[in-house]
């Protein structure tokens, strides 16, 4: 059965994205269209470019997250470096590495630009910091003198993925000047909200979200006791409150929360042991949800 799926963001937390994913996939569903957030907008593209839940898990398996981790070369101090890279570049690490994996990994399924995938089937969120607005990507591209099919999937992909202060951000060209552009879920983190904005997106068909969080009833309540604390709840909350106005109780029932608050987003030297738990736990919450999800 044909329906339309919704990841959200999370940074290495998305190996819960590849276990829901399984069960999704073990359970008869086929996604026809998918709008996906950072981790999620990666899932979301290997899914369109016809990959299966176990080929995702196999690359995944496979690949060094380390090697994404592509530091500029300095003869300079190496802590030296990084504060340079952080200061001049606007991220640790230039995150083309990233880009070429996904490009390389996209290109085996015949999948260059978004003229290689069917029209509407793919859309991921990213930041413009420079105009200070959502993209919706490839939706948005003629906003900057851009055709969509001429556009590459995989840099929409890494737009999305330019997590701030650790990935430098990718700077787009438009007729106006560059445009410094960051991760997605710095506005929208989960973007259910494209497939009920307008009536241009209207429900064509069953709609399934997949989220990296608590539900709103079972969220736990943030402790602040210093600024660090407090840095990471403003950026947290705006990061979600986007995203909560459009899940409504009408919504919430076609949402799957998994909580992996317990992982950081950035902690590429995660353990096999870490990586196979996050897995497991998309699995089985997805699992236990579709038991009695009604479409």
């Amino acid at each position: 059965m044909y329906i339309d799926g919704v990841f959200s963001g999370g940074g290495i937390k998305g190996f819960a994205l590849i276990g829901a994913y399984q069960a999704i996939e073990q359970k008869g569903y086929t996604f026809k269209r998918i709008a996906g957030t950072s981790a999620g907008s990666i899932i979301s593209a290997f899914i369109i470019a016809g990959y299966t839940a176990d080929e995702i898990l196999k690359m995944m398996e496979e690949v060094d997250l380390k090697e994404f981790l592509d530091e500029r070369k300095s003869f300079l101090p190496f802590s030296l470096t990084k504060w340079m890279s952080l200061y001049w570049k606007l991220g640790l690490y230039k995150g083309v590495k990233l880009e070429e994996w996904l490009l390389t990994k996209l290109r085996e399924k015949g999948i260059s630009t978004f003229a290689d995938i069917p029209n509407g089937s793919l859309r991921v969120i990213a930041s413009d910091l420079t105009n200070g607005r959502m993209i919706v990507l490839p939706d948005d591209l003629p906003k900057y003198g851009i055709h969509p099919a001429s556009f590459s999937v995989a840099r929409a992909v890494r737009m999305s993925c330019s997590l701030p202060y650790f990935f430098e951000p990718v700077r787009l060209a438009s007729s106006t000047g560059t445009n410094i552009i960051v991760d997605g879920g710095v506005l929208s983190n989960f973007p259910i909200w494209l497939f009920y904005q307008n009536k241009k997106s209207i429900k064509k068909r069953p709609v399934l979200g997949i989220k990296l969080s608590y539900n709103e009833q079972e969220r736990p309540k943030r402790k602040i006791n210093n600024a660090i604390e407090m840095f990471s709840a403003l950026f947290d909350t705006m990061k979600d409150a986007h995203d909560e106005r459009h899940i409504s109780s009408r919504h919430e029932k076609d949402i799957i929360f998994i909580p992996v608050e317990h992982i950081v987003s950035t902690e590429m030297e995660i353990t096999a042991e870490k990586k196979l738990a996050l897995i497991e736990l998309g699995r089985s919450r997805t699992n236990d949800f579709l038991k009695s999800w009604t479409l």
